[in-house]
């Protein structure tokens, strides 16, 4: 999971509910929470590092976990010097995370009744 990635990644995901599921009921419901709670467990602890994401970011073939959510094996940013700024902004982009994933509900929903 990365910056890059997720944002699609949840769009087609949420795109699949909503042509599957196009009724808002439990099961979607659940079926969405889980996967902002694995989207947003997984891509943050790769951000802070945690020692458990290292398989992950190894598989990438990233430095570290920051290093893949930052850079994504595409970008060069300085993921060892992030700063506040750094920060601030990939909060606001995991707050994203959610409307990513309706975005793609929408648009599965609107598919469906096509």
């Amino acid at each position: 999971m990365s910056f890059l990635i997720d944002p699609p990644w949840l769009y087609a995901t949420g795109r699949a509910y909503g042509r599957m599921m196009p009724e808002e009921g439990k099961a979607r419901k659940a079926a969405e929470a889980a996967t902002i709670g694995a989207f947003l467990a997984t891509s943050i602890s790769l951000y802070l590092e945690r020692p458990w994401t290292r398989p992950i970011w190894r598989a990438c073939r990233a430095a570290s976990g920051r290093d893949w959510m930052l850079n994504s094996g595409v970008l060069r940013l300085d993921w060892r010097r992030a700063g506040m700024s750094t920060h601030l902004i990939s909060a606001a982009i995991f707050a994203t995370y959610p409307l990513w994933l309706r975005l793609g509900i929408k648009s599965g929903q609107r598919s469906a009744s096509d």
